[in-house]
């Protein structure tokens, strides 16, 4: 269970880490062909997500990794699956039902990396 948390998490991290650092860094414009939903939220919510992306990411490792407070795996990995149910929201909400296949994806897959990481509790 241990191999596969680390497969499954790393993966998931390296997503998110991608994700939320690009919504961290870029400008709206660079943003914008990825993201279609990006003008109708202010850009401080879409750092936010970001930064929440970013730090889910880290969650999902550092804990483990040095084994101080590795709680905050499991912890990280629901939060991202909220994450996501709140996307699938906005995508719903604006008559993008075809796009949330990857958000979809992203919950299962967080689910089973907050189920994985009960095997440090």
């Amino acid at each position: 269970m241990v191999i596969a948390y680390w497969i499954v998490g790393a993966i998931l991290a390296l997503f998110y880490l991608y994700s939320g650092g690009i919504k961290v860094m870029r400008s709206p414009d660079r943003l914008r062909p990825m993201m279609g939903w990006i003008d109708t939220v202010p850009l401080g919510f879409v750092r936010t997500i970001g930064i929440l992306e970013v730090l889910g990411a880290l969650g999902l490792i550092l804990p483990p990794a040095t084994g101080i407070a590795a709680v905050l795996a499991s912890v990280s990995a629901v939060a991202l699956v909220l994450l996501q149910i709140g996307a699938i929201a906005l995508h719903l909400r604006r008559g993008e039902a075809r796009l949330i296949g990857l958000n979809v994806a992203l919950v299962a897959v967080a689910a089973v990396v907050a189920w994985l990481s009960t095997v440090w509790w």
